[in-house]
């Protein structure tokens, strides 16, 4: 009888302990819950800790802990809260909403995926399994992916740029140029996604549209480089704009005294046939070398499409005296074969 007593005795001490541990994680459950919604994260994660101390399985003390952490911008603290509720409740859709953008915060795209992939539930999971698989250089993976993320929300600027991307990465420059277009409109704050579709444009032999998209990054203030300049004003010679274009080359051409650029005037002058302005940069080139074989070439050239035969064919035959390998440029009808 007596051993019935102690053990009733000591069953009840233990129940006694375990309903205060739980009254006592409750308590500072709640406390937390209203220091945190009164957005005193600080005081709410140290009740949010009490809580945990009585109780090691409070899932929901860990999610609150891991969510007030990322208020502090304490990022590890909250990645370890949510791993801890994650082991607890391992199909728990917002612990795992959370850890997959922690991981994708923390460019670990794999461990980004792999949670992107166990949340069916989330909303466009696709998308953030395609943006991962882009940073890891699987654009076969990516493509996929982004292309369901984009049918799922159209209007995704950075899904219609990335899937952009995903296209130039492939080489396939023509499936780029729409997404990158739609990704430019949407954020023209990006103002180096309208400078890239510019570049695409330029690629694919579109200069007017190069030279809007140009425009269009330098108004939204992309800043005015060399580089830029350099694109901006060759788009405009390609695109029929003779004076801009020329104007903003010889701005560079005083910077860097760069010769070769000289060279490509007279040589896309000759090609959208404005034959003085041609004659202009080689006469440039000739003051500076007389014995640039190239620049005489080219103005023998340019003086036969201007009717004068003779003294262009005298002038080409003298470039070749000079360089023979120049001779590979000309064909029967002693026009040019290639570029200088």
């Amino acid at each position: 009888m007596k051993k019935i007593l102690v053990i009733f005795f000591l069953s009840a001490i233990q129940q006694a302990s375990a309903n205060n541990l739980s009254d006592s994680s409750d308590f500072y459950y709640s406390k937390g819950i209203s220091e945190k919604n009164e957005k005193r994260f600080l005081t709410a994660s140290t009740n949010f800790e009490k809580a945990i101390s009585f109780n090691k399985s409070y899932t929901e003390a860990y999610i609150e802990n891991g969510y007030a952490n990322k208020e502090m911008r304490k990022t590890d603290q909250a990645k370890a809260n949510f791993l801890k509720a994650y082991e607890l409740q391992p199909n728990n859709v917002q612990i795992i909403k959370e850890l997959t953008s922690l991981y994708f915060d923390y460019r670990q795209w794999d461990k980004a995926a792999e949670f992107a992939n166990k949340c069916a539930a989330c909303e466009n999971p696709e998308r953030v399994i395609g943006l991962c698989h882009y940073e890891t250089e699987n654009y076969v993976a990516a493509e996929k992916f982004l292309l369901k993320a984009v049918a799922k929300n159209p209007e995704d600027a950075q899904v219609n740029y990335t899937l952009g991307r995903t296209y130039m990465e492939t080489e396939m420059y023509k499936k780029a140029v729409p997404f990158f277009e739609k990704a430019a409109a949407l954020n023209p704050e990006k103002n180096a996604w309208a400078y890239e579709l510019g570049l695409l444009y330029y690629n694919n032999n579109n200069y007017r549209s190069a030279v809007s998209a140009f425009e269009t990054a330098a108004k939204n203030g992309y800043a005015a480089t060399n580089d830029f300049n350099e694109n901006y004003g060759y788009a405009l010679l390609y695109s029929g704009q003779y004076a801009k274009g020329e104007e903003k080359l010889l701005s560079i051409y005083q910077k860097k005294g760069n010769k070769e650029m000289l060279r490509d005037l007279a040589q896309i002058l000759y090609e959208q046939k404005q034959y003085d302005h041609s004659l202009d940069y080689c006469q440039k080139l000739l003051e500076a070398d007389p014995k640039d074989s190239k620049a005489l070439y080219q103005a023998g050239l340019t003086f036969q499409k201007m009717g004068q035969k003779e003294k262009g064919q005298g002038m080409c035959d003298k470039a070749i005296e000079m360089d023979p390998s120049l001779a590979s440029k000309r064909t029967k009808s002693m026009d040019m074969s290639g570029a200088l």
